[in-house]
């Protein structure tokens, strides 16, 4: 789990479940909403995901991977 805090103040989030094609990211400006989900990932609770639309950029990653790899 990642958060970054952008220069237009969004909060960009981000998480791996597992390997590199399921790496996820999703973006709010809501910081009460980024707490809640930090704290219920660092809690292990099962919904910590629940309330963003996630989505699936593990084929960007891969490639950055590779490119960063050769």
């Amino acid at each position: 789990m990642q958060v970054l805090l952008r220069d237009d103040n969004t909060y960009q989030l981000e998480f791996r479940d597992g390997v590199a094609a399921e790496h996820y990211q999703t973006r709010t400006i809501a910081q009460e909403k980024v707490l809640t989900v930090m704290l219920g990932w660092a809690a292990g609770k099962a919904d910590w995901k629940d309330g963003f639309m996630w989505n699936n950029i593990g084929s960007q990653v891969e490639a950055d991977d590779a490119r960063h790899q050769g």
